[in-house]
C-alpha cells in the first residue's frame, strides 16, 4: 500500500491540493501498479516561518527578495 507524504508551504487553494492528490495518486497507480483503493496521500502544510532555505526562513526571504 503506497503511503505518500507531501510537505508544502501553506497558501495553496483547496482546488490545488485536490489536484495534487489526484495527480500523485494517478502516478503511483501507473508507476507502482498499485490498486487505487490502496493509495494514500497526506499533505502536510508548513508555515513560511517554519520552513527554511539556506539558513533563512522562507517568510523572511519572501519579504526581502534578493535584487539582481
Amino acid at each position: 500500500m503506497p503511503f505518500i507524504t507531501v510537505q508544502i508551504i501553506e497558501g495553496r487553494s483547496v482546488e490545488q491540493k485536490h489536484a495534487l492528490i489526484k495527480e500523485i495518486s494517478e502516478a503511483a497507480i501507473r508507476v507502482l501498479d498499485a490498486d487505487p483503493d490502496n493509495v494514500r496521500i497526506v499533505i502536510n502544510e508548513v508555515t513560511a516561518d517554519d520552513w527554511g532555505v539556506g539558513g533563512v526562513p522562507v517568510a523572511i526571504s519572501r519579504a526581502n527578495p534578493k535584487t539582481s
